[in-house]
């Protein structure tokens, strides 16, 4: 059975193509963090959406409950505002995997029957 050898000169071939795609791996691996992140917002947008739309509907806080609701990563991103008087939109900023890019904002939509 023959043995095949590499052709002299193409050691470190294999190297310098690494080196040659690794930032276009790395904002690949970037792009799907940050992808995460935008998923995970509208998740948590959602979910502080509820939490102030309860709190509104018997009375509370609905900033609080909309802060309490979010990681803590997220409740200095939130802004709640009160609708037709029983709907409350949450604006969650998304956060960016590079600092100082500004992906703008998600916002969720929720509305329970006042229990006062």
């Amino acid at each position: 059975m023959p043995v095949i050898r590499p052709s002299p000169g193409s050691g470190g071939q294999a190297a310098v193509e690494f080196v040659a795609l690794l930032p276009l791996i790395l904002v690949g691996l970037a792009g799907c963090w940050q992808a995460v992140l935008a998923a995970h917002t509208a998740w948590s947008a959602s979910a502080a959406a509820r939490a102030a739309a309860r709190a509104h509907a018997v009375g509370g806080a609905e900033l609080a409950a909309a802060r309490a609701a979010l990681p803590a990563s997220l409740d200095h991103r939130v802004s709640v505002r009160s609708g037709d008087g029983k709907s409350i939109t949450v604006r969650v900023t998304i956060p960016a995997v590079v600092p100082g890019l500004h992906l703008g904002a998600l916002t969720a939509h929720a509305s329970f029957a006042s229990q006062r």
